[in-house]
């Protein structure tokens, strides 16, 4: 498969895994109210429309859902010499395709965790795919958690990656330096996979897929759960470690403000509410 070929299957892919994560959670939605909350699309496209653009899908004030964001790009460019060198394959000439999926989900129930998915396919004068799955709760359930690392394992396993390579690197990627503590209970993240294209490929759609179910599990697992006016303040203030990362560290976050992506998705991860004592 050309680059060409490999470019326009994964743009395909992460469209199709857009549709299905969005209509996945409006079942969830389905579920519990009479009056469900439904996915509200915005089409964007660079200053250039040439470099393309994305598809960002967003569910506020839901029963289950405070604020989740679907968000799928494809996107080419040249970064500018200040950022081509923090890029790897992109010193030389600075130029980039990148297409992918990312989604950030803020529960209502505080007993329900932020959970973060990502995968993307980059090229510059090099190619790779990277992404990850982490969980943030504010209140701790050691058996919720552990379960979620074993599935993640499990997937680990089959695609034949190191997940305790993963795992550790998540741990080490999602940490707050300036208040020396992690984000949330970890998960998995990889970058650079370049090797075996067609095997990379599948542990990216495997993991997707996954991410799904174990979503819906975690979310359905909760549901009815009893919270507390203190639980709700834990989870605010929980929420502003997650604003903190993102503005101060995500990679992901510095790649799309450098790509002259689109502001209101790139921040899509923000919470609809927060808390700082």
């Amino acid at each position: 498969m050309n680059i060409n070929d490999k470019k326009k299957f994964v743009d395909k892919w992460f469209s199709y895994m857009q549709i299905q994560i969005c209509s996945q959670f409006e079942n969830l939605e389905n579920k519990i109210s009479k009056k469900p909350k439904r996915f509200k699309s915005r089409v964007w496209n660079k200053s250039k429309k040439k470099e393309g653009g994305g598809i960002s899908c967003l569910l506020s004030e839901g029963k289950i859902f405070e604020k989740v964001g679907v968000n799928k790009s494809t996107v080419q460019g040249t970064f500018g010499k200040d950022h081509r060198s923090k890029i790897y394959g992109a010193e030389r000439n600075g130029k980039y395709w990148a297409s992918g999926i990312s989604v950030v989900a803020h529960m209502q129930n505080p007993k329900i965790p932020a959970i973060h998915f990502n995968t993307r396919f980059i090229v510059t004068t090099k190619q790779w795919f990277g992404g990850g799955i982490d969980m943030t709760p504010c209140i701790k359930d050691k058996k919720e958690e552990k379960n979620f690392h074993q599935k993640l394992e499990e997937i680990c396993k089959k695609n034949n990656k190191n997940y305790h390579y993963y795992r550790k690197w998540c741990d080490n990627y999602f940490y707050l330096k300036h208040r020396k503590e992690p984000r949330g209970v970890g998960g998995i993240f990889f970058d650079y996979e370049k090797k075996n294209w067609e095997q990379n490929f599948k542990f990216v759609r495997d993991l997707g897929l996954s991410f799904i179910d174990m979503t819906s599990k975690i979310i359905l697992n909760k549901l009815n759960s009893k919270w507390t006016i203190k639980d709700k303040e834990k989870q605010l203030i929980k929420r502003g470690r997650y604003v903190e990362f993102n503005l101060l560290y995500d990679r992901g976050t510095k790649f799309g403000l450098h790509s002259d992506g689109n502001v209101d998705s790139i921040l899509m991860s923000m919470p609809p509410q927060a808390k700082w004592k």
